[in-house]
């Protein structure tokens, strides 16, 4: 002491007082980092999967049953995230980003991962299937699937509280359909250092087909988890119980577990009601003899217990039970289960040959046989061999019958249907958990559907000392079914806007499943999170399109179209309205050399064009047609240039030199007189011929003495345009567009020959010839004073002389 004096320099009170101080210092970082460490907040983590969307056949359930655990998670203050219908490199990038996750995360987390579709197992090893796969062979298994053992051990090697692993994948799968068949079901696995590992279904066995929506297993679970104060254990032990409750014993679920730490989903308050209490959460009920309990109540209890001394103490305490042929079952595959875990796990010729000798039709003959190959050894076991010794004594001859087939499943009628269990092993469940509503469908790529939310129990509390992720609105609002839905509803169904292209609404949906997905901390992976962006731009690129504007043609075509090119008939809108021709459309003739008199022009000029249907908006034509005079350039065309038919029969001029349109005749007027050569109008457009008549003929006068033989003449026909239809004449007007031509609407009852565009030489004399009107365009009169004008006579025109048959000129 006088040497540390010496050395310091200070007085003796103030030395000790120096010393004291920095002891003081020392032992309070030394009680505040334990303190810190063994005080700080657990950290929950989950990962889910349901694939559904399987090429060798869609499951109905697991992407549902996928989306309901994720929701219960949520609500037990898990950080989820989650995805659906994963292909292979999908599946390893999420599983790859959730093992990073879960070692950033820190030793005070625990782990949870959920995977539902199709399990199977081979030589052992139990593979999670993704949606791709195709497995032709039983060697394409360990490539195309994902070895659970492999992500298990990783997370188990992890630092942390604890990892618990489900597979709801037990199915009876379509791959493999050979000779050399899988074993059914999931193979039986040790659970690594803390860790409990939990299938649908018993190792051996699967779970019937369900019709859904949710599964009876995730069903189950998720009420178990809801439940406050239960144990890990407990929650899977009484899954069990549920499951058979809701499968009436087709199914029975199982569970491995090595976790240590102390661990409840959630909370329980002190007092909870009494019948949500089971009198068999005591441990004198659990350490009961199965023989003292009576018949119903045994059963129950060894399957809580779902030990092979269990299920035996009840086949010995009453082995005429109705269950006792079920439990016999159980046992079988249990045995058999084992027997091969044991097998695989040593790996040498002569455990396979001990397994062919006790099972030589067994489940995993083919996965044996196909060990014996790779080790080069004889299929058949030899004479002698070194036999292995197993945990189990051999089946008995009983039990052969139960595991002679390669898949197992309990639904059979001969094992019997278990009844429910009694209220003293499982209460009954919560009225509203009784049967769930099928989940909203997905809002985007990857993304779970998100089902109704039911609120947790009154006595359910919140687990606490537990640093659940921000802004998670379900584990906030556990009791509050209102707030829930509404959040997932608005995020979810939020309505597009009107106008917006087919890319914005992508882009719009995309936007709404971020928001829904981080206010319910429901996200994708980040690796699928990319790749559904990725996708999501490639399918708005591919989707937005140019879209004309409105009045404009998409594509020009031909005005005149064969019957089998134009089934739907097009209507005349917009600026070749204006061009109605005089005698078109059913309009009596004007007097030769003149046009209508004033009041009919003005009528015609107040005329709009019929209304054009959505039929017209969606595909306009655009007519190229030879300029007429005082009308717009290519407005007609010649029949039969610039690939348009030629002019049929049925539009023939009676008389030549007659600017006019012929229309096949009602059957009462087939035989109208004529009136100074021109035919009487008729006005019904349903008396059309099927075949197009619209025909556009040159202006240059046709020669005198031409004969007609109703062959169509290139005198001057101009622009025929059929009447438009009486839908359409009430339809809403459209902007002017391009002449469109459509075909008549009512076929005749025997189509006329094809036209010949040839004039004959021979001369024919008509008793009336008519002078050439003037190429002047009309403007298309409404279909009512269409109606009025054809009843009209045509006016008086005048003769000419000098021609052949007529009086000389005075």
């Amino acid at each position: 002491m006088p040497c540390l004096l010496w050395t310091t320099g200070l007085s003796p009170k103030r030395t000790i007082r120096t010393f004291f101080v920095v002891v003081l210092v020392l032992a309070g970082i030394a009680s505040v980092n334990p303190v810190e460490a063994q005080g700080s907040p657990e950290k929950r983590i989950a990962l889910v999967v349901g694939n559904a969307a399987y090429k060798a056949g869609a499951l109905p359930t697991p992407a549902n049953d996928a989306g309901l655990i994720a929701q219960t998670l949520q609500a037990a203050g898990f950080d989820v995230i989650g995805a659906r219908d994963l292909d292979q490199n999908g599946l390893r990038d999420a599983m790859r980003d959730f093992q990073t996750k879960a070692n950033a995360s820190g030793p005070n987390t625990v782990v949870f991962v959920y995977l539902a579709g199709y399990g199977v197992q081979y030589q052992g090893d139990n593979y999670f299937l993704p949606v791709d796969a195709q497995i032709v062979n039983a060697r394409d298994v360990p490539v195309e699937g994902l070895r659970i053992t492999d992500f298990s051990r990783s997370l188990a090697g992890i630092n942390n509280r604890g990892s618990i692993v489900v597979l709801d994948a037990a199915r009876a799968n379509p791959f493999v359909q050979s000779t050399q068949p899988l074993a059914g079901g999931l193979a039986l696995v040790d659970p690594d250092a803390n860790q409990l590992i939990a299938f649908n279904a018993a190792p051996g066995t699967v779970a019937p087909q369900e019709a859904g929506p949710y599964g009876s297993y995730a069903h189950a679970l998720a009420e178990m988890i809801r439940i406050g104060g239960l144990p890990l254990d407990d929650v899977f032990d009484r899954t069990r119980l549920r499951v058979s409750d809701l499968t009436k014993g087709a199914q029975i679920s199982w569970n491995a577990s090595n976790f240590k730490n102390a661990f409840t989903f959630f909370d329980r308050v002190p007092n909870p009601p009494p019948d949500q209490v089971s009198s068999y959460d005591n441990d004198a009920n659990r350490t009961k003899p199965i023989s003292e309990f009576d018949e119903r109540n045994a059963y129950f209890a060894a399957l809580d217990r779902d030990t092979m001394r269990g299920y035996e103490d009840f086949l010995a305490a009453y082995p005429n039970d109705a269950m006792a042929r079920r439990v016999r079952a159980i046992i079988a595959a249990r045995r058999e289960a084992i027997t091969w875990r044991e097998t695989s796990n040593a790996d040498t010729p002569e455990a396979y040959w001990s397994y062919l000798r006790r099972y030589p039709r067994g489940p995993h003959v083919w996965d044996a046989r196909r060990r014996l190959e790779h080790f080069e050894a004889a299929v058949e076991p030899p004479a002698s061999f070194s036999v292995i010794e197993y945990d189990v004594p051999p089946p008995p001859p009983a039990e052969i019958v139960y595991v002679d087939r390669p898949v197992l499943y309990f639904g059979d009628a001969d094992f019997g249907y278990a009844p429910p269990p009694p209220v003293v092993f499982l209460a009954p469940p919560p009225p509203d958990f009784v049967t769930l509503a099928p989940p909203r469908p997905p809002v985007d790529l990857y993304v779970l559907p998100a089902p109704v939310f039911v609120p947790v129990p009154e006595w359910v509390e919140p687990p606490r000392d537990i640093a659940p992720p921000k802004n998670n609105v379900i584990f906030n609002n556990i009791h509050n079914t209102v707030v829930n839905n509404t959040v997932v509803s608005e995020n979810e169904a939020a309505p597009a806007a009107p106008g917006l292209t087919t890319g914005e609404k992508l882009a719009r949906a995309a936007v709404s499943a971020g928001v829904g997905a981080a206010a319910l901390h429901v996200a994708l992976p980040p690796s699928v999170q990319k790749k559904a962006a990725v996708l999501q731009k490639q399918v708005s690129a591919a989707t937005e399109k140019p879209t004309p504007a409105a009045g404009l043609a998409l594509a020009p075509v031909p005005s005149v179209q064969t019957q089998a090119q134009q089934p739907q008939p097009q209507i005349q809108t917009g600026s070749a309205a204006t061009h109605a021709l005089p005698g078109a459309n059913g309009e009596p003739l004007p007097p030769a050399g003149k046009l209508t008199n004033k009041r009919q022009a003005a009528r015609a000029e107040k005329t709009q064009a019929p209304k054009a249907g959505s039929n017209t908006a969606r595909s306009p034509t655009i007519v190229a047609q030879p300029p007429l005079q005082g009308t717009t350039p290519d407005a007609h065309a010649l029949p039969g240039s610039k690939g348009q038919p030629q002019l049929p029969e049925a539009n023939a001029p009676a008389v030549k030199g007659q600017s006019q349109i012929f229309k096949t005749p009602a059957p009462k007027a087939a035989n109208a007189k004529r009136k100074g050569g021109v035919a009487a109008p008729n006005t019904d457009a349903r008396s059309l011929p099927a075949k197009p008549a619209p025909a556009i003929m040159d202006n240059t006068p046709a020669k005198p003495g031409v004969p007609n033989n109703g062959e169509p003449q290139l005198g001057n026909l101009r622009h025929v345009v059929p009447p438009p239809s009486r839908e359409a004449a009430a339809r809403p007007s459209l902007p002017r567009e391009p002449h469109v031509a459509a075909p008549a609407q009512a076929p005749v009852p025997k189509p006329p020959a094809e036209p010949k565009l040839k004039v004959e030489p021979k001369i024919q004399a008509e008793p009336k010839p008519q002078a050439e009107p003037k190429p002047e365009p009309q403007p298309k009169p409404k279909p009512a004073i269409v109606e009025q004008q054809a009843k009209r006579p045509p006016a008086a025109e005048k003769k000419k002389c000098g021609a052949p048959d007529q009086p000389a000129c005075p």
